[in-house]
């Protein structure tokens, strides 16, 4: 997983060593997506991705991280 939208929270895959930095940000939270934490990826709420800049910023975040993945 790269990004996606649950409602209208975004939800990305930033990796582990980013996590903490990503959880620093504004209106930034833990993905809980199966029902326990999952570190490496984050919700990102609404007021976080109100601008293009913001939503810019959470995308390039996650595709730097994603980039570093091997091919499948």
């Amino acid at each position: 997983m790269f990004a996606g939208i649950q409602g209208e929270t975004l939800m990305v895959r930033v990796g582990k060593e980013a996590h903490d930095e990503a959880m620093a940000k504004p209106h930034a939270r833990i993905m809980n997506f199966s029902g326990r934490p999952m570190r490496g990826y984050v919700y990102v709420d609404p007021p976080g991705i109100a601008t293009e800049a913001q939503l810019r910023e959470w995308v390039e975040l996650s595709l730097a991280f994603v980039d570093t993945l091997p091919a499948k």
